[in-house]
């Protein structure tokens, strides 16, 4: 792979990737560090996708696992609860700096991904189970379960 292809997959899919790790995470540092070390293992493996939307769903599986082991370690948990993180207010972009976002991050991790994946990113709940390893009805409760504790953290100002 040149460079160029390289720039390509990069520019196509960095965002998506840093904020599937920003939803896992809540940490935009903790974040940038997991999208680099996704795009070190993209470059550094010999595998190719049949299209685009493969390639971004092995992404966005290497992203959560990466997630997952640094937010299993026992470094990372002694951290966190030593340090108050708070970078929802860091993020540039606009859908990453509203109140329904905010909300999502107030999600326990378990719910934010699920989130991210259905709503941003726009994945079926057949993708999803295929991403993140999970069965179909654990995926559906999960999203059921994250809808209603947004509708708490929200209030009746958001309700449809």
């Amino acid at each position: 792979m040149n460079s160029d292809e390289m720039e390509i997959i990069y520019e196509t899919h960095k965002n998506t990737v840093y904020r599937t790790a920003f939803a896992y995470l809540r940490n935009s540092s903790d974040a940038e560090d997991i999208t680099h070390d996704v795009f070190v293992k993209r470059f550094t493996t010999d595998i190719t996708f049949e299209n685009n939307e493969k390639e971004k769903a092995w992404l966005i599986t290497v992203t959560a696992n990466k997630c997952r082991n640094l937010f299993n370690s026992s470094g990372y948990r002694a951290l966190i609860s030593s340090v108050q993180i708070d970078d929802v207010n860091l993020i540039g972009e606009t859908e990453m700096s509203s109140p329904v976002f905010d909300a999502v991050m107030k999600l326990p991790e378990k719910y934010r991904l699920i989130v991210h994946l259905y709503y941003y990113e726009e994945y079926k709940i057949s993708e999803i189970c295929s991403i993140t390893g999970k069965n179909e009805s654990a995926v559906q409760t999960m999203l059921y379960r994250a809808r209603l504790k947004l509708k708490k953290i929200l209030g009746k100002e958001f309700m449809v």
